[in-house]
C-alpha cells in the first residue's frame, strides 16, 4: 500500500468512496448517515489548498481509502477518514492516521466522531486518541461541533478526541 497526496482529478472518486464507506451505518440504525451526500469535489479541493488530502492506494493502484485534515487551533484536525468496504479491516485507516501523525508538524491531531459506533470512537481510542472534556474544547472545535449539530449529527452521541504527538527534541550540542 502506498500513501500519497490526492491528485485534483481524483476528487470525484473520494465522494464515491465515501458513499461506499458510509453504507455500513444503515445496518446499525443510522440510515441518515449512510444516505448523507458527500461533499462536492469543489468543496474537497479546499483540503488540497489549505490542509492535507491523502489517499492510500490498493496494490492494483485504485484508491482504497482517504484522509482529509486541516489546521484548527494549532492542531491538525482530521475531518474525514474513509476506507472502501472492499479494503476494510486491513489497517489502511490506521496507516493513513500514522502517516499524518508522522508528517503533521503539529503538536496534536484532533477529530470529532460518533461515540458509540465501533469503527469510530472506540477505534480512534485504539489509535491513541482520547475523548476531550467540554472544558478542553478549543474555539475551533466548538465551531466544528456547532456545525455538526446544525447538520443533524447530534441525533447520535458525538465527541471530540485528541491525540498528542511527540514533539521533536532539539539535537544535543
Amino acid at each position: 500500500m502506498r500513501i500519497r497526496t490526492v491528485i485534483r482529478d481524483e476528487l470525484p472518486l473520494l465522494a464515491e468512496l465515501e458513499r461506499a464507506a458510509g453504507a455500513p451505518f444503515a445496518a446499525i440504525g443510522m440510515p441518515e448517515i449512510a444516505e448523507d451526500e458527500p461533499p462536492a469535489p469543489e468543496e474537497l479541493a479546499h483540503y488540497l489548498e489549505q490542509g492535507v488530502a491523502l489517499v492510500a492506494e490498493a496494490p492494483d493502484g485504485s484508491v482504497a481509502a482517504y484522509l482529509l485534515a486541516e489546521p484548527v487551533d494549532g492542531a491538525l484536525h482530521i475531518e474525514q477518514v474513509s476506507v472502501h468496504p472492499d479494503h476494510a479491516r486491513r489497517g489502511i485507516g490506521r496507516a493513513l492516521i500514522e502517516h499524518l501523525a508522522a508528517t503533521a508538524g503539529a503538536p496534536a491531531l484532533t477529530l470529532t466522531t460518533f461515540a458509540d459506533v465501533p469503527w469510530n470512537a472506540p477505534y480512534y481510542a485504539r489509535c491513541g486518541f482520547r475523548p476531550l472534556a467540554a472544558e478542553e474544547l478549543t474555539p475551533g472545535l466548538r465551531e466544528i461541533r456547532r456545525k455538526e449539530a446544525e447538520h443533524g449529527l447530534d441525533r447520535w452521541p458525538r465527541l471530540c478526541m485528541r491525540r498528542d504527538l511527540a514533539q521533536a527534541r532539539p539535537a544535543a550540542p
